[in-house]
């Protein structure tokens, strides 16, 4: 006997809610999410992504919601154990503590169908019910990190760390997200840039939340800070280490070819120690702007044009050279130091100036060097 088995349809949306002790506010989001999915026939699930100690497993459960209890604390992690069970075509997003109003669904739901990628609420630009930020994040800590993200990675995204948001399942595979905290929010953002995906800020409404709040100001803060950073070199090494390097060897010129008078007194050799250190540790930092922008390229799937254009004229073997230069013009100047201290039976010489520059030069020729072979080693790509 032949029979045929109906396949279920696949839904169209993912509705994702991460929750962590949310009893009280868990059965009102999920209450009006259903409203919303029946008003506007929406072909969607709901997916609890759960590490609660309370009763908010047994309120999901209750009210036949798929839950995901991985017990595992972290707000990225929450959403990266929702993501491997997300069957729709689009994701949303959002938290489980009545902060956000899931009327939105469909408006977000819209956007993406009109080839957006990614789509971001702004609290900012909506209605903000009073005391539903408190003065610091919403004046200062948001803002600030906000701007940042903004300067860092030349986006218009005003508010980097609202929750609420949707991605179709295609760009959010593309991403490939890891970190497990609140940095979660930023390296979606980041990664949505780096990825060229179209990206969509809708003005939202934000009320106050039911339940306790598991956020840390300063050290959720320092890890969104400390992911742009990790993300952008060019903020991280590079303009430090140019400033550096720059002041470092200016002034090591000058001081090298000049004993200069500033405010009335005559220097001689000894700020040459500074101009030492800020040229030697500048270059380093150039350098480590290079390692991480080809790390990012060769095992984050980054893309940099600028830097493969770099890399056709700069490679293990013109940067061994260049090292070895440096250090052999160094070698030199101590050989003539050497040959000066013999003809002088090896008495007193005034040589300090010159034994700054030549060991100045040896450093950064053996830095150059090794630079290179470990940037050749960065460069290998995984397959």
């Amino acid at each position: 006997m032949n029979t045929k088995l109906k396949k279920e349809k696949s839904p169209e949306l993912s509705i994702i809610l991460p929750c962590r002790n949310e009893e009280q506010a868990l059965p009102i989001c999920l209450n009006q999410i259903r409203q919303v999915i029946k008003k506007h026939r929406l072909n969607a699930e709901v997916i609890v992504s759960d590490s609660s100690t309370d009763s908010s497993p047994e309120i999901a459960r209750k009210n036949k919601i798929r839950l995901i209890k991985h017990n595992k604390q972290g707000y990225g992690i929450a959403y990266l154990e929702a993501f491997k069970h997300a069957k729709g075509e689009y994701v949303f997003i959002a938290d489980a503590d009545c902060t956000y109003d899931f009327n939105e669904i469909p408006i977000f739901l819209k956007f993406l169908k009109q080839d957006y990628d990614f789509i971001i609420g702004n609290r900012f630009s909506g209605k903000m019910q009073k005391n539903a930020m408190s003065f610091s994040h919403r004046y200062i800590g948001n803002p600030l990190l906000s701007f940042i993200l903004r300067l860092f990675f030349k986006t218009n995204i005003k508010d980097s760390h609202c929750g609420m948001r949707a991605i179709s399942k295609t760009a959010l595979d593309k991403l490939n997200l890891q970190t497990t905290g609140m940095e979660f929010a930023s390296e979606m953002i980041i990664k949505a840039i780096n990825h060229k995906l179209r990206i969509k800020q809708l003005p939202i409404a934000y009320y106050s939340r039911k339940g306790t709040s598991k956020l840390n100001t300063f050290s959720d803060g320092w890890k969104h800070l400390r992911f742009m950073l990790l993300y952008s070199p060019l903020f991280l090494f590079f303009i430090p280490g140019l400033i550096f390097f720059l002041i470092g060897f200016e002034t090591l010129l000058w001081f090298y070819f000049t004993n200069p008078i500033i405010g009335g007194i005559r220097f001689q050799f000894h700020p040459m120690f500074i101009s030492s250190l800020l040229t030697i540790t500048g270059y380093q930092l150039i350098f480590f702007t290079f390692f991480a922008k080809t790390y990012s390229t060769t095992h984050l799937q980054e893309k940099s044009p600028a830097l493969d254009r770099l890399y056709k004229y700069l490679n293990l073997e013109t940067g061994s050279i260049l090292g070895f230069l440096l250090s052999l013009t160094g070698f030199i100047i101590f050989i003539f130091i050497l040959i000066q201290w013999i003809n002088t039976d090896f008495g007193a010489l005034n040589q300090v100036k010159n034994s700054i520059f030549a060991l100045t030069l040896i450093i950064l020729g053996i830095q150059t060097i090794f630079s290179s072979f470990m940037l050749s080693i960065l460069g290998i790509k995984e397959r």
